[in-house]
């Protein structure tokens, strides 16, 4: 298996980097070799921030090459022209235009939508994806949280 490029955007305050935090536990527990890094901007509170995750049999480092990215997950719209040169020809762009967000919970939960999202593209099992959401977050944000990721699987 070639190493998969997954690379996580928006702003800061929004679930960018827990986002992805679900999505490297996920994989390193369905035993994959696992990097990541963030990369937050001038401020964390409403900054841009990113964070790779790169998975496969071996991975040697941590960023996403430019161009590499099978997958880009964005929480705002203004972060597509500032982290699109990452995606990969041909690859994925999921935004919140692809959610129904007056369905969510809350506007909080977005992360977690489009984590919804992004799993239709894997077959990972849905038990793997609950469990590591289950682990990562409060028991108080569980239920949110179940709402959330299957309104993002419904798209």
């Amino acid at each position: 298996m070639s190493t998969m490029n997954v690379k996580f955007a928006g702003l800061g305050g929004t679930g960018v980097v827990k986002a992805s935090d679900v999505f490297a536990e996920l994989v390193f527990e369905l035993g994959y070799d696992v990097k990541k890094a963030e990369v937050h901007g001038m401020s964390q509170r409403g900054g841009s921030v990113a964070s790779d995750v790169r998975y496969g049999e071996k991975v040697e480092s941590p960023m996403i090459p430019d161009g590499e990215a099978q997958f880009l997950v964005v929480f705002a719209e203004d972060q597509i022209p500032v982290n699109e040169a990452a995606l990969k020809v041909g690859g994925t762009l999921l935004s919140p235009k692809d959610i129904d967000v007056s369905k969510l919970p809350s506007e909080k939960a977005l992360n977690v939508a489009m984590l919804g999202k992004l799993s239709t593209f894997f077959d990972f099992p849905l038990e793997k994806w609950e469990k590591i959401l289950q682990k990562l977050f409060a028991p108080k944000f569980h239920e949110g949280n179940s709402i959330a990721f299957k309104i993002g699987r419904e798209g």
